[in-house]
């Protein structure tokens, strides 16, 4: 059973097919560690929550949620970036608080990509950097054809004879 390289990122246990089976089976533990280790750590990603039945709930709809506040606002390409800095300044926090939830400024302001968000997505799992850079991730999964299951168990089986 020969080494194949792996087309897209590896996201879930679904798009390994039969091959950690093979490893545990084979007492390769070596093989058996990375393909765990190049399995994406976020929860989401598992291959149950990638159905459609999953993926097409609109959970802020069924929980009745509020639009979400706005992570980033580019100051180089929106035209009006909320500032409620200078009513604390005045005023104090309980003021700020007010004109922030009348008038919500996004949780961060700045330029594209900065050092230290560079630095955050240097950390992150390459999952993650291509979920923020917007790349489809979508895991291509491969499933074994019954017949060729069979042959493999046949060929297994004629080396447990040998042994």
């Amino acid at each position: 059973m020969g080494i194949s390289q792996l087309e897209s990122t590896l996201i879930n246990e679904s798009q390994l097919g039969s091959r950690l089976n093979h490893a545990v089976g084979s007492n390769r533990r070596g093989e058996f560690g990375l393909l765990l280790s190049m399995l994406s750590e976020d929860a989401r990603d598992m291959a149950q929550f990638q159905t459609a039945a999953h993926l097409s709930h609109d959970l802020r709809a069924k929980f009745e949620l509020p639009t979400p506040q706005a992570l980033v606002e580019q100051l180089n390409s929106d035209l009006m970036v909320t500032d409620n800095s200078q009513v604390h300044q005045e005023n104090g926090a309980i003021a700020f608080r007010l004109a922030n939830v009348l008038n919500e400024e996004a949780l961060v302001i700045r330029h594209n990509e900065s050092l230290e968000m560079q630095e955050v997505l240097a950390n992150c799992a390459l999952s993650v950097r291509q979920r923020y850079s917007q790349v489809s991730v979508a895991p291509k999964v491969e499933l074994t054809h019954f017949v060729d299951q069979l042959v493999m168990q046949r060929q297994m089986g004629e080396l447990i004879a040998q042994a």
